[in-house]
């Protein structure tokens, strides 16, 4: 089993996952709108929210979904954690996330990680961006 993320959006799910897809180097697997469904199977809202959309990033699948502003509650008690490969790559993440963004812990040299930083983007999706470099070697996944 791999648990996939499954993220929420106020309206913006489209713009967000694209982002990320291009953010992160994956691609759009697919896309279904509330205006697919049939009248009696659509969630509230317009045709152009997004029913349940995924892209790939590596071998993962992360999925997204609308929700009316009714439905729709901020994420919170949880971070989704980036791993990146560079401190480069985890500063190119990072940045792009926190355009517009707010920072929770700026991406900075801990004692478990040569980078690591949380952000909270403009979607309103908490990210943890983190690069152990040397400083994982032997530690515990």
């Amino acid at each position: 089993m791999q648990p996939q993320i499954y993220l929420f959006f106020k309206g913006n799910c489209e713009a967000a996952m694209r982002f990320y897809a291009e953010l992160f180097g994956g691609e759009v697997a697919g896309i279904f709108l509330n205006g697919d469904a049939s009248p009696d199977a659509r969630m509230p809202g317009g045709d152009d929210m997004v029913m349940n959309m995924a892209i790939t990033v590596g071998g993962a699948t992360m999925m997204g979904s609308d929700n009316s502003d009714e439905m729709y509650d901020r994420p919170q008690g949880f971070y989704v954690n980036l791993p990146a490969s560079s401190a480069e790559e985890a500063q190119r993440w990072f940045d792009a996330l926190k355009e517009d963004g707010e920072v929770a812990m700026p991406l900075d040299e801990t004692f478990w990680a040569e980078r690591f930083g949380m952000v909270r983007d403009r979607f309103g999706t908490p990210w943890m961006v983190n690069y152990e470099g040397a400083k994982g070697e032997g530690q515990p996944v």
